[in-house]
């Protein structure tokens, strides 16, 4: 009994059901107009003058929900007083896109609906209301009888007059009720994204993960080696500091350049951040993309000599031409290496590191193997944190490239990440 009456109590009941009667009020112009027709022609009877204003008054409301700015300032207002989920007028259509011929009727709908709506229960909660005030007092002389199966009752006054006024007072309240659920029924229909806005939006948001992946791929491959390698650094040129004062020397300077090759990442990354501001701004994608440090399979000696600065050994076994592969595949190989050294030396035992590039017709091979379960070597830090993206960001990056990937223990003591990439698909 409770449930039921609340939605009696709430606000919104009522606020919808103003926003109801208040269509009902803005379309009383659109009738002086309607009634032009009948003015001219008088002759007519008295039904089909009713029936020709009734369709003119219905043809005019339709006309008004052609506008696009009916329609942004209907799910505003609908937003607001009727408290439904509906997208902002400006994302229900994203740009590029245009609402089929079939789909440009549901404002009009939608507002004859609302008018149609309002009228009615305008009509009916005004006189319930009338008939809540004037009964108690017996104003106007105002008298409620009703009749049900043959049988009759008068209420004149006294107690019934008061009971009957309450009735009426809780009707006019049922009708709030039934005139903001029917409005909230139709709004997700009628003001919400079509069937092509809603695919539309599902491939915008998919568009904004894929982005934002490719940002957190980049991070973690490009600044998270470099961070590696700078602290295993910075922990070696500590070490060696007061008794090998050229190789902390030469310790710094490689922190220095990994350093540098931080910032042309993290240039990249924000150029990729401004790459849709530029877009909207149309000056396309040129200025983000001339920023973007392009890392292939030939700055593959550079990467594995940053990493020998650690004081790791590295040992670089290839077959084939690396060098003919290009593109986005060469790009992606770079990333699988970078990631596969960072691994190996956050939680390699400072055994050799083995990093095997297999250039063939048909596909590319990649293999880091590492040694694992001994010690670490004095001077390096003894764990890094570690997030867990790792490995499921190559499997992704992989899954992408239409390759396969194994990463597992290689052996009692050696651990491996191999990749297989298919030229074709991917170059």
């Amino acid at each position: 009994m409770i449930k039921a009456l609340r939605p009696l109590l709430r606000r919104s009941t009522y606020t919808g059901a103003l926003f109801a009667y208040a269509a009902a009020l803005a379309s009383l112009p659109l009738l002086s107009f309607a009634l032009l027709p009948a003015l001219a022609w008088r002759s007519a009877p008295e039904g089909v003058l009713f029936g020709v204003v009734l369709v003119v008054w219905a043809a005019l409301i339709a006309l008004g929900g052609l506008a696009r700015t009916t329609r942004r300032v209907l799910i505003l207002a609908a937003r607001r007083l009727l408290h439904v989920v509906l997208p902002a007028p400006s994302a229900a259509r994203p740009p590029g896109t245009s609402p089929g011929a079939g789909q440009r009727w549901r404002t009009p709908l939608w507002l004859l609906l609302h008018v149609t709506v309002g009228w009615t229960g305008a009509l009916a909660s005004g006189l319930l209301l009338f008939l809540a005030v004037a009964l108690p007092g017996g104003w106007l002389r105002a008298e409620l009888a009703l009749s049900l199966f043959g049988r009759s009752a008068r209420v004149t006054g006294g107690w019934q007059s008061w009971a009957a006024a309450l009735g009426c007072l809780l009707l006019a309240a049922v009708v709030c009720v039934l005139v903001t659920r029917a409005l909230r029924w139709s709004a997700p229909r009628l003001l919400g994204p079509s069937t092509a806005e809603r695919l539309a939006l599902a491939a915008e948001r998919e568009r904004r993960l894929a982005e934002r992946n490719r940002l957190a791929h980049e991070l973690h491959d490009s600044i998270g080696h470099t961070l590696t390698t700078t602290t295993i650094q910075a922990a070696v040129a500590g070490e060696l500091m007061s008794t090998d004062p050229v190789a902390a020397r030469a310790a710094l300077r490689s922190i220095e350049e990994s350093a540098r090759a931080a910032l042309e990442d993290l240039d990249y990354v924000l150029g990729v951040l401004r790459e849709r501001e530029a877009e909207k701004a149309g000056a396309g994608t040129a200025a983000a993309a001339a920023a973007a440090p392009i890392r292939t399979l030939a700055d593959l000696p550079e990467l594995l000599e940053r990493v020998r600065h650690t004081g790791a050994v590295v040992e670089w076994e290839r077959s084939g031409d690396p060098a003919r592969v290009r593109g986005t595949l060469s790009r992606a190989a770079y990333r699988i290496v970078q990631e596969g050294l960072t691994n190996a030396v956050r939680h390699g035992s400072g055994g050799p590191i083995t990093v095997r590039v297999a250039a063939g017709p048909d596909a590319l091979e990649l293999a880091v193997v590492n040694e694992t379960g001994a010690a670490p070597r004095a001077g390096r830090p003894r764990a890094f944190p570690t997030s867990g993206h790792g490995l499921p960001g190559l499997a992704e990056r992989v899954r992408l490239l239409h390759g396969e990937i194994d990463a597992g223990p290689d052996g009692p003591r050696h651990w491996r990440l191999a990749v297989r990439l298919p030229v074709r698909l991917s170059a």
